[in-house]
């Protein structure tokens, strides 16, 4: 064939890698954005057009000459559309090698018609599923044959061969076609292809997930997600390091899914770290809340009447460590809220909305990132999993469903219902912080309490992260009391994420003035632990849940 010999003429030219004219594309799209003006501009290059369909029928009628598949292939489409493109000459016309003398000497007796371009993106099967109410009939008809075969086979061949699946690679296509004489470069073919295999990569491995879990039978023999770049980040958790933000598909929402930055320099891993593990301890209250953190533990969290007294409780909890921590609140932020915010150095503040004044406060600071998640979604409940060496571990997420009722009292005195609500928020905040963890909280009498709290304030007074020793944790919680909140500690109670091994650890709150204790309970040592809270008349209650955060 001559360079420019009719579409319409069968067999496959000679061409050398990365130097094939794009004369036929084959265009067969579910997400029509974008298509007509990709199409014109295909036509314009005098590239005949073939399409299947739907997108068939969006071509015809905004005047884009079309050649049906059917007429290509000599097969009608059949069983709904189910089979359309699954056709020898489809691939042959795709795979053929043009450098090869017995890929062209086969083309050529069956009369084969290249195709030199493919632009396919699949059926909504995620769409389709992320809807929560699709029936199981249409959700399988959502999962796409011909469309991953078409990109796969475009995607291995693509020294002859181009594919396109994404939108908004038309323009650049279509640039580089204009300015090369209708041809693509090599690197921009395998480009492309390697977008294509991600495609279909993160396509199967939905449809994988889904059908593991469709089977109910636990975690499936083998573990496919996909991931999508979100964006690209400065540096990882050192400057040496290079890190970027994937979200995973499929997934209802990820962390900066809805997320507006209002202000302040991009964000950073360690940012990420710290907003992810604020948000997830914020969205366990209802209640006007704040949590304070710093490298991924809680420094500080509280419950009050608003959102800026939420903020004031759990500062006082360690103002030391908050200096420069990421906080998030679940109520917007006005100028008086503002303006105490700004007396501090924070990295990062998500909040549902700012008003002006806040605005105007907290954009002094130049370098303050301010996020605003104006409809807060609902927590995730999904599996969760950690990198180790060559793989990953994945478990069910962690999540506190101990209720006040479940627990169990283990000493003489019951506790108050001042006591209660300590214990149950210091509970809470506990599953949050680094193992071995100890949170010490309390609640405020209401109003008239001798610092002026409100009623139902309930705020952290001490938390110790990450030790080896529980005793040390222990020990850290109630420094961290006596240093900021030492009016607090009487009566406060405390939260330890396991059991007590000795009454040691216990000892040293009982001894700075905490009144209640809960804990999981289980060890074979319980009976000297009890014997302990008993002494100094200390209420103590098991859970019988452990809350582990490594």
């Amino acid at each position: 064939m001559t360079d420019d010999a009719a579409g319409s003429q069968t067999g496959v030219e000679r061409a050398a890698a990365g130097d094939v004219r794009v004369r036929r594309a084959l265009l067969s799209v579910s997400d029509k954005h974008g298509i007509v003006d990709f199409a014109h501009g295909l036509a314009q290059l005098g590239v005949e057009i073939v399409s299947t369909g739907g997108t068939s029928r969006e071509l015809a009628g905004a005047e884009v000459a079309v050649r049906s598949i059917e007429d290509f292939t000599g097969f009608p489409e059949i069983m709904d559309g189910r089979v359309k493109t699954l056709h020898p000459r489809l691939y042959a016309g795709l795979l053929a090698r043009r450098d090869e003398d017995e890929h062209l000497r086969a083309a050529a007796e069956q009369g084969i018609e290249q195709v030199d371009l493919v632009c396919v993106n699949l059926y909504p099967f995620e769409r389709t599923l992320a809807r929560g109410d699709a029936p199981e009939q249409e959700i399988v008809e959502n999962i796409d044959i011909g469309g991953p075969t078409m990109i796969r086979a475009a995607a291995k061949n693509s020294a002859f061969a181009a594919v396109v699946v994404d939108p908004a690679d038309y323009e650049r296509v279509l640039g580089e076609l204009r300015e090369s004489a209708g041809r693509l470069s090599l690197a921009t073919r395998e480009h492309l292809a390697a977008k294509a295999f991600a495609c279909t990569a993160r396509y199967d491995a939905a449809i994988s997930t889904w059908f593991a879990q469709r089977a109910g039978e636990g975690f499936p023999p083998s573990w496919r997600e996909a991931y999508e770049k979100v964006s690209d980040l400065r540096y990882g958790e050192n400057p040496h390091q290079q890190a970027a933000f994937y979200a995973r598909v499929g997934s209802p929402t990820h962390l900066l899914a809805g997320v507006e930055q209002l202000h302040g320099k991009e964000l950073s891993f360690n940012n990420l770290l710290d907003l992810s593990a604020a948000r997830e301890l914020v969205e366990e209250f209802d209640e006007p809340a704040c949590a304070i953190v710093k490298h991924n533990n809680p420094c500080g969290c509280a419950l009050a009447a608003s959102a800026r007294e939420a903020y004031e409780r759990a500062f006082a909890c360690d103002p030391q460590s908050a200096y420069g921590g990421v906080i998030a609140v679940n109520r917007p932020v006005d100028g008086a809220f503002a303006h105490e915010l700004a007396k501090q150095f924070i990295e990062v503040l998500l909040a549902p909305g700012y008003d002006a004044a806040a605005l105007e406060t907290l954009q002094v600071k130049k370098n303050v990132r301010l996020l605003e998640l104006a409809d807060w979604p609902a927590p995730l409940r999904e599996a969760e999993a950690k990198p180790v060496i060559g793989g990953q571990l994945v478990q069910t997420r962690d999540v506190v469903s101990e209720t006040r009722e479940q627990m169990r009292p283990m000493g003489a005195r019951e506790p108050s219902e001042s006591e209660w609500r300590s214990m149950l928020f210091a509970w809470v905040v506990c599953r949050h912080v680094r193992s071995n963890a100890i949170v010490i909280a309390a609640a405020d009498a209401g109003e008239g309490a001798a610092d002026g709290g409100g009623p139902g304030t309930v705020a952290t007074i001490g938390i110790g992260a990450g030790q080896m020793s529980r005793v040390d944790a222990v020990r850290i919680a109630v420094e961290k009391a006596q240093a900021f909140r030492p009016d607090r500690l009487a009566g406060a109670a405390l939260a330890s994420d396991a059991y007590f091994p000795f009454a040691d650890g216990p000892q040293l709150a009982i001894d700075a003035g905490v009144s209640a204790i809960v804990q999981p309970g289980g060890s074979v040592r319980d009976e000297e632990v009890i014997a302990a809270a008993d002494a100094a008349n200390v209420a103590m209650v098991a859970t019988g849940v452990r809350h582990f955060r490594h």
